[in-house]
């Protein structure tokens, strides 16, 4: 990904406004989103009228979004309703999480390094675009095609976002997670995320789809040297064998409960433990490898909505030895 001049460009620009558009010959960072939010939020919170609120966040938002907030939008089905709703009954969370938005640019900032080494990893590295926007809280990062897609009022948190008006269990859930300081870790999630970007997509199998974001992880590590600071990377340590064992017994099935995109109300009173344990799997099948770069390229293209192919290359691995 060639983003290292836009980037540079940028750092050097002090005066350039964090609506600014990095672009490059074949791959884009944008942030403009999250300036229109802030515009749209505040004429939100002035007006009275509920239709009026509802044009609002339409005309001066969403129409004036870029392809990778409309793409956001749809892959977590998000709402102009939903936005009027999130702003009018959460004004806490708004207020504490905006000066954070603000730093997408710096946030952005070591993602042409970053993907310059996963290239020199992987070199049939495919290009993406990355475009920060807001949501209404139900992801940090996720992906359509080739496109990134971050969720700015999540990924760009710290522990003094005020979750208390949030409902349960999402204060609880996003109050762990911002306790992890996503910021400090918004490198990984880019890197993570882009990874996804190329890989195939794993449909519902849950051992598809563990494996997936696992090898997502796996790789994101190799390249930022980082992982989120999560208690799922604490607990699954502590906790090896029992977690390798529920992973044994339900990794044929397809619910997902217990694994991913979950609250800690599940058998490990942990959120997503399935990343762990895709982690772990191709940690120890990278590790077997007396050819790192060829298991790299074997991770990422591995077709993970064939549970034959994915157990095969759990078998490899070694983990549930």
């Amino acid at each position: 990904m060639h983003i290292r001049s836009a980037l540079a460009a940028l750092a050097f620009a002090a005066a350039t406004p964090a609506a600014a558009q990095v672009a490059a010959p074949a791959e884009t960072v944008q942030t403009g989103d999250v300036d229109r939010f802030w515009t749209a939020y505040d004429a939100i919170r002035a007006a009275q009228d509920p239709a009026q609120k509802l044009a609002l966040v339409q005309s001066m938002y969403i129409d004036k979004g870029t392809p990778g907030l409309h793409a956001l939008m749809a892959a977590r089905r998000y709402t102009a309703q939903q936005y009027v709703d999130a702003i009018g009954n959460w004004p806490k969370f708004w207020t504490s999480v905006r000066p954070l938005t603000a730093r997408a640019l710096q946030a952005a900032a070591p993602l042409s390094r970053d993907i310059e080494k996963f290239r020199q990893l992987y070199p049939a590295l495919k290009p993406a675009s990355i475009t920060y926007a807001v949501g209404v809280l139900r992801t940090g990062g996720t992906t359509t095609g080739n496109m990134v897609l971050i969720g700015a009022e999540l990924a760009l948190g710290d522990e003094t976002v005020d979750v208390s008006e949030l409902p349960e269990p999402l204060r609880t859930r996003l109050g762990t997670f911002f306790k992890s300081r996503p910021f400090a870790n918004n490198g990984q999630n880019n890197v993570h995320e882009y990874v996804h970007t190329q890989q195939q997509d794993s449909g519902e199998l849950l051992v598809g789809r563990i494996a997936m974001e696992g090898v997502a992880e796996f790789v994101a590590e190799q390249i930022t040297g980082r992982r989120p600071a999560l208690p799922l990377y604490t607990y699954g340590p502590a906790h090896e064998a029992e977690v390798r064992d529920r992973f044994r017994a339900e990794m044929d099935g397809d619910a997902w409960g217990n694994w991913l995109y979950n609250s800690a109300d599940n058998a490990f009173g942990v959120s997503d433990m399935g990343y762990y344990v895709g982690y772990r799997i191709a940690q120890d099948y990278f590790a077997r490898a007396a050819d790192k770069k060829r298991a790299i390229k074997e991770m990422i293209e591995l077709p993970y909505a064939d549970a034959a192919a994915v157990k095969a290359y759990i078998a490899r691995s070694g983990y549930l030895d």
